[in-house]
């Protein structure tokens, strides 16, 4: 994943670096251009004054005839010759020839005009030729200047761009950075910072009514949660009462019996997934704010004892590694839900004969057991969410462990390795 910043910026240096490239044949065919047509002006301009030159020695045509052999002798550019008739158009060419002024006799360009010119009242053509290789040098130049100066403005321009975003962009990173922070369960509103950019204001606004709304729900349905459980509470305890009296009656049958002892139990389970309910709400509403100072090891071990019926019909073996004088800061009572809920878990979910592991160091408490896959870590602490299909628990064990270490400010962790269950609680 990319920032966003960095995002904008790929395309356009993409962009500036297309453009470098292109500019360099476009400046070459650019100047090569210019530079012809100002030799071609150039090379009139020498015909003209070369004309005007022997026109203006007034000389005889036999001196005339002579001069212009010389000039052709020492002339390896340009050649003067005579005409019967004048040419209709002048010609305008370019050639590759040796350099005659060059010791390594390179091949170079030159730029070519014949034209006609008058001397002493005779019509003569003359053909005048110039090096035009320093068109190429000037583009060499212009590329390597305009190299540097793409250069000095992708750097300035990351470098404004970055600092000019970093500020721009500060208004959206504080209101993302409370975002972050946020939790449902504090109903603490967030009180995001002023800024004058009307979007980043605007989306302030949007984001503090929405979130008034999801805390005015959230409350509405824990009220109704905790005011539900409570309510049920008394009249289950007394189905279940009058279930327990109607199980002493001699006259029932068999059948009946058993119909009411499912009837029963499945109260039974009702009734406990009614109290963790409750216990959930409490916990979220801070009414467990009595904090206390005690050792861990003796609530690991009061929960084994607790525990020791259920771990003896399924012949499970536990096995503790705890450091000794381990304290902690927390309300007991729900620390004691927290560790029961792990073991339970632990013990319900393990195969019968096997082996439970409970290891504690002074910030770190590990508890696992054997297993033959890894369980879905996304959805492992949610409400309601069973560890296997086959469970029989309410799906809630693992919620209140995860909401017990929210409370206390504690981290909760799954990890499956060499086929063990690992649930590592950290202090």
């Amino acid at each position: 994943m990319k920032n966003l910043l960095n995002k904008s910026l790929k395309p356009l240096t993409v962009f500036a670096f297309i453009v470098f490239v292109l500019s360099i044949p476009t400046y070459f065919l650019l100047v090569d251009w210019i530079w012809l047509k100002e030799l071609d002006e150039n090379n009139e301009l020498i015909a003209q004054r070369i004309e005007n030159e022997f026109n203006d020695q007034k000389i005889t045509d036999e001196k005339l005839e002579e001069s212009i052999a010389f000039w052709n002798e020492i002339q390896s550019v340009g050649r003067i010759e005579p005409a019967l008739t004048p040419l209709q158009k002048d010609s305008v060419y370019t050639i590759h020839r040796q350099n005659p002024y060059l010791e390594n006799k390179s091949i170079d360009r030159f730029r070519g005009l014949v034209t006609n010119i008058e001397i002493n009242n005779k019509n003569f053509i003359i053909t005048i030729e110039t090096n035009v290789e320093e068109s190429e040098e000037t583009v060499v130049y212009i590329a390597v200047v305009t190299f540097f100066l793409f250069l000095i403005l992708v750097v300035g321009f990351w470098v404004l761009n970055k600092r000019l975003s970093q500020k721009l962009w500060k208004p959206f990173k504080n209101t993302l950075q409370k975002l972050k922070s946020f939790q449902l369960n504090n109903h603490t509103k967030i009180q995001f910072s002023e800024t004058d950019i009307i979007e980043f204001q605007e989306l302030n606004t949007a984001l503090d009514k929405l979130l008034q709304h999801s805390i005015a729900t959230y409350k509405s349905q824990k009220e109704f949660t905790q005011n539900a459980s409570h309510e049920l509470q008394t009249p289950i305890a007394i189905i279940k009462n009058k279930l327990d009296v109607l199980l002493q009656d001699k006259s029932l049958t068999e059948k009946q019996y058993d119909t009411i002892e499912e009837i029963n139990l499945t109260l039974s389970r009702m009734s406990r997934i009614n109290k963790n309910l409750l216990l959930l709400a409490k916990i979220e509403n801070r009414q467990f704010q009595d904090v206390q100072e005690f050792h861990l090891p003796e609530i690991i071990e009061n929960s084994i004892t607790e525990l020791e019926d259920f771990i003896s019909d399924k012949n499970i073996e536990i096995n503790t590694e705890l450091s000794e004088n381990v304290k902690i800061k927390s309300n007991q009572t729900l620390t004691e839900i927290l560790i029961s809920n792990l073991l339970l878990n632990a013990v319900r979910y393990s195969e019968s004969g096997s082996i439970v592991t409970v290891k504690s160091t002074n910030n770190k408490l590990i508890i696992s057991n054997n297993g033959n896959q890894a369980l879905d870590k996304s959805v492992l602490f949610d409400r309601f969410k069973k560890i296997s299909s086959e469970s029989k628990g309410s799906g809630l064990g693992l919620a209140i462990v995860k909401e017990i270490c929210n409370n206390n400010g504690w981290q909760i962790d799954y990890e499956f390795e060499n086929n063990q269950h690992h649930f590592i609680l950290e202090f």
